[in-house]
């Protein structure tokens, strides 16, 4: 064939030739219009198959197709039989369009444009809603997902995987142009970006209203990461949507809806002493991929590195009298102690060593097993167990996990942190959601060890209790509470409920909702009133973050079911998806031109239109990490792309059969085979977990070794510090500080014991070179001022005075707390 256009590094043409993604922000919530276009380069017709990630609490609302004029708009119908009038469609000559979402993860879509014949080219048009999540600095978070890494299927659980065609990120095949639009009742103070921006442009005076692009010649590379900041970000507030028209009174489209944003604030003598108390069990992800770098631009810092740092920061923050573990997985897991246990200078210590020896060198990502033999673990009476768990999420069994969290959800609290481009949103945010604590996202130039400390301090707050929502609307008007029960409250945090207003309301008619809850043994309660007048211009937007939240709902329940309760809730999602246009994991979106029904000469030749990769996949599977693929492609076999159980008989292009197939025989043919997403047979079930990991510690010796990067005198201090809080001064800490032992002890105050000296020395340093790293150092330094107040007679005044002079700083005392 004469292959021309954009080629894959496989020379397989790409029909995908470029993407605009059109951003509109109100407030807390997003929508997102990106318009894909295709065309077809070759002398034969072809079928582009894309497998690409959204964010995993979107809303696809929306799917249309424009094939030179004309415009078809999909129709959101029960997935198999979407499937069916595609494959109908293409064996009668007709274009068809299919997405359809992955049975096993919600944040990834298979788009199918099927019979695109030679020269004609076509637009694909897909609508979504999600909300922003809010991060430490009060900053809006949005993510344009583009780098979608293979997922990890485990062994023996349900489901297969797709066939994913993926290339390294700084090849990817297909241009993006990004703009984003921004309004707010507050004030937009700023956009920032890991990509390089064009200026912020006010649209109005009250600089409510602005907006951005993505810098020119911006390649797809990575995902697209953009941070709104509000003024005045943390108010409550309530948004009422009006219903369609169209709809039907009484039903989730024809009512009104109310979205509403609760921050409730804890008074400050409760988060001046946190808790003491506590079970830490902290998870980390050590699968091959962990060993990719962390940002692109750094390649000497790895995901792995990282989360090592990190761990030492947190064990440095813990309490005295809380107790910890450390467990670590891949295709296996292992823990540091066989049960948790008290924290000390002896066990810390025991526990840094084996942190310091952790690479990413065990295998696959198993995280189902790890986490049953915790929850397996009796809990510690008075200590209430926290989860931390660190991935790049990469797993294909996400909703398994899901399961098993949930079903633990009242013996712990999980706080999830996605590492690298590419983690899954689906399995990050799904962790913390079921588990009642808080989700993070690390990448690009991001400090994990910043947004980990953050959620240790929520996790050190104290356990909100009895929590409940009470609505007090005017007579003829009720409410139907869509979201799931608050679980978790967090300082500062923004919880959203969803909820269905029925009936009329008298103009300018109020409502009030009161969030109530126990905290460390008192009552409080938050009220938060609202007009019950419809805002204007919202579209259907929170209609349909309604709907997705009640979709989602009625999913989550699948394993508590039983089998004959399955088809009634099935068939619940099926009505609720095809009413709202949202899409699920029971439907599909289906569009066919039915004006289109020239003959196909010969066969349809498949081609997978790549996805930007981020970690060296080679390398990886080099080491043994059996980096399984998403599912089996549609109406063709699949093979596992491991390097040594690729069949060698396979053909290079994975083509259709002819046309001249009976129509009746194709359809049966589709219906065993399934869609994108259908379970395969383990056709390497016999292969075992250790030979990958032998494979992998052998070859990982070959790999090219970096340098190692420089030591960071930030985490070199906190590496002495003891798990008392106290520092001790000896040449390690001199260096630390950039001095000589002579110079330290030279400075020291007469009267002072060594240790108060140095402790003082190390929170004048922090103080003085650190202060925008305040986050990362505020608990452990908490510790450090506790075990200072309670040395009798020291002279802190004076090593305060000394410690500024000898470090060239200007801290005061009351600044270090004392």
């Amino acid at each position: 064939m004469n292959r021309c256009g954009l080629l894959t590094t496989s020379k397989e043409p790409v029909p995908l030739k470029g993407i605009e993604v059109e951003l509109e922000v109100k407030d807390h919530v997003a929508t997102v219009v990106s318009t894909l276009h295709y065309e077809n380069k070759e002398d034969k017709a072809i079928e582009a198959v894309f497998v690409f990630p959204l964010p995993g609490d979107a809303a696809v609302c929306h799917f249309s197709a424009k094939v030179g004029q004309t415009e078809i708009v999909a129709e959101v119908k029960e997935k198999q039989e979407a499937r069916e009038e595609y494959d109908d469609a293409l064996s009668s000559g007709q274009q068809a369009f299919l997405l359809e979402e992955s049975d096993q993860s919600p944040d990834i879509f298979s788009l199918s444009v099927g019979s695109l014949p030679p020269g004609e080219s076509a637009s694909v048009r897909l609508e979504y809603v999600t909300e922003l999540a809010l991060q430490a600095d009060d900053a809006l978070r949005f993510c344009l997902p583009a780098v979608l890494n293979p997922r990890y299927q485990p062994q023996g659980s349900e489901g297969g995987a797709v066939q994913l065609t993926s290339v390294p990120a700084s090849q990817v095949p297909y241009s993006l142009s990004f703009s984003a639009r921004v309004s707010s009742p507050r004030q937009v103070s700023r956009v920032e970006s890991n990509c390089s921006l064009e200026p912020l442009q006010y649209l109005n005076v009250e600089q409510s209203q602005a907006a951005v692009k993505l810098a020119a010649g911006h390649k797809f590379d990575r995902d697209v990461e953009l941070l709104i900041y509000y003024k005045d970000a943390h108010q409550p507030a309530a948004v009422v949507e009006a219903g369609q028209a169209s709809a039907e009174p009484g039903t989730l489209m024809g009512d009104a809806v109310v979205m509403l944003s609760v921050y409730p604030e804890f008074p400050q003598a409760v988060m001046s002493s946190l808790a003491s108390s506590g079970e830490f069990v902290f998870l980390l992800d050590r699968s091959g991929s962990m060993a990719c770098a962390l940002n692109k631009n750094q390649q000497r810092e790895t995901r792995i590195s990282s989360a090592r740092d990190t761990l030492l920061l947190l064990l440095k923050s813990l309490p005295m009298g809380c107790y910890f573990n450390i467990y670590s997985f891949g295709s296996s897991f292992e823990h540091i102690f066989p049960k948790s246990v008290e924290y000390s200078e002896k066990t810390m210590e025991e526990a840094l060593k084996k942190v310091k020896e952790m690479q990413a060198d065990l295998g696959g990502t198993e995280i189902l097993q790890p986490l049953k033999h915790i929850y397996s673990q009796p809990c510690i009476p008075n200590h209430p167990r926290q989860v931390f768990v660190f991935t790049d999420g990469e797993v294909g069994n996400t909703k398994e996990v899901m399961s098993l969290v949930k079903k633990n959800s009242n013996s712990h609290r999980c706080f999830s942190f996605g590492i690298g481009e590419g983690a899954s949103t689906a399995l990050i945010n799904g962790l913390a959601k079921e588990g009642g604590g808080h989700a993070q996202f690390i990448a690009g130039a991001d400090r994990m060890q910043a947004k980990v400390m953050q959620s240790l301090q929520f996790a050190l707050q104290p356990v909100v209790e009895d929590i409940s929502v009470k609505w007090d609307l005017p007579k003829g008007v009720s409410v139907s509470v869509l979201s799931p029960p608050l679980t978790a409250i967090f300082q500062g945090q923004r919880s959203l409920i969803y909820a269905q207003l029925t009936g009329q309301s008298p103009e300018a008619a109020d409502g009030c909702v009161s969030v109530k809850y126990r905290l460390a043994g008192h009552p409080y309660h938050n009220q938060l009133h609202f007009p019950l007048q419809p805002t204007k211009e919202t579209g259907l937007t929170i209609h349909r973050l309604c709907a997705r939240t009640l979709i989602r709902c009625l999913e989550a329940q699948e394993t508590e079911r039983s089998r004959e309760q399955d088809e009634t809730v099935k068939t619940q999602v099926v009505d609720l998806s095809v009413q709202s246009g949202v899409s699920s994991s029971f439907t599909a979106f289906i569009a066919v031109h039915k004006a289109s029904k020239e003959a196909i000469q010969g066969p349809l030749l498949r081609r997978n239109v790549p996805v930007p990769s981020n970690c060296n996949l080679g390398a990886v599977m080099a080491m043994g990490v059996p980096c399984r693929s998403f599912g089996a492609p549609r109406r063709c076999m699949a093979y596992d792309n491991s390097a040594d159980d690729v069949d060698a008989e396979q053909p290079e292009d994975l083509v259709r059969g002819s046309m001249g197939m009976k129509k009746g025989t194709q359809q049966q043919a589709a219906k065993s085979r399934g869609g994108v997403f259908h379970s395969l047979k383990k056709k390497f079930q016999g292969r075992g977990k250790e030979r990958d990991v032998q494979r992998m510690r052998n070859s990982a010796d070959t790999l090219p070794s970096a340098s190692p990067p420089p030591v960071d005198p930030f985490l070199q201090l906190v590496s002495l510090q003891k798990a008392s809080g106290s520092w001790e001064l000896n040449p390690a800490l001199a260096a630390a500080l950039g001095k000589t032992s002579e110079e330290v002890e030279k400075m020291r105050p007469a009267s002072a014991n060594k240790n108060v000296w140095a402790t003082i020395l190390a929170l004048v340093w922090l103080h003085g070179f650190k202060w925008d790293a305040e986050v990362e150092w505020k608990l452990l330094v908490r510790k450090a001022v506790s075990w200072l107040l309670a040395q009798k007679e020291a002279p802190v005044t004076d090593c305060v005075v000394a410690g500024n002079t000898l470090l060239g700083c200007d801290v005061q005392k009351h600044i270090l707390g004392l």
